[in-house]
């Protein structure tokens, strides 16, 4: 199943995600959101997360426990407004200010139907449900899986785990700071217990954006835990 601007829509008001416990329950209420394990998020790619490669085996390890898994994939039209190219002047990782705040600039990525673009070949999530297509609109990125950067634009994963009567969201993948961290606050304003596990991810941090990021998932009830914190 691929869900691309789906129409469903988050509840106004919607809880913020209940208390994490300290170990996840694992179960038929549980989903695994595997965020953006893409060939441009890893070694050789044009946006490459240092060492973003090691997540795959520690990622295909934890699939096999879950039997809800959901993917989300970058899929950018050329010339997205969020590559610096699209910008005279600017220079990849400088900022602009779009009409949903600022922008950081990237460079060209995970272009529509590209090699880029295609999940790692190692990635080995045979049995995800879904794919969650983001950034495919020209005028706006999209960094959370859930709601797009104006902050307004659904994705349809909300209404998508309600319906499948999930409760709890493990998030893993690409980068802890960027994707990752939006995804992960975004499940929890949506109303899912929300865990973030730090060795199945890795982080571009940019000017202090990992301690940022990893402060900001705390504020909002994001709880950080690692592989060895999860039931066998």
């Amino acid at each position: 199943m691929l869900i691309a601007g789906a129409t469903v829509l988050t509840v106004a008001g919607a809880p913020r995600g209940a208390r994490a416990q300290e170990t996840p329950v694992i179960d038929e209420r549980a989903v695994l959101i595997v965020v953006d394990v893409q060939n441009d998020f890893c070694p050789g790619g044009n946006l490459a997360v240092p060492r973003g490669d090691e997540v795959v085996p520690v990622i295909n390890a934890l699939a096999k426990r879950f039997s809800n898994i959901v993917l989300t994939q970058d899929w950018h039209p050329a010339g997205h407004s969020s590559f610096a190219s699209s910008h005279p002047g600017k220079k990849p990782f400088e900022t602009v200010e779009m009409p949903y705040g600022r922008q950081v600039l990237w460079p060209d990525h995970c272009i529509q139907g590209s090699k880029g673009a295609e999940f790692r070949a190692d990635l080995d999530v045979s049995s995800a449900q879904a794919i969650i297509r983001k950034g495919y609109r020209r005028e706006v990125d999209s960094y959370s899986g859930f709601v797009e950067a104006d902050r307004k634009t659904p994705t349809g994963l909300t209404g998508y785990l309600r319906e499948r009567g999930i409760l709890r969201a493990v998030i893993v993948g690409l980068a802890t700071d960027f994707c990752v961290s939006w995804t992960a606050q975004d499940a929890s304003a949506a109303g899912f217990e929300t865990y973030v596990v730090e060795d199945a991810c890795r982080a571009i941090d940019l000017e202090g954006s990992l301690e940022k990021a990893w402060a900001e998932m705390a504020e909002n009830d994001v709880t950080r835990i690692r592989v060895s914190d999860l039931p066998g």
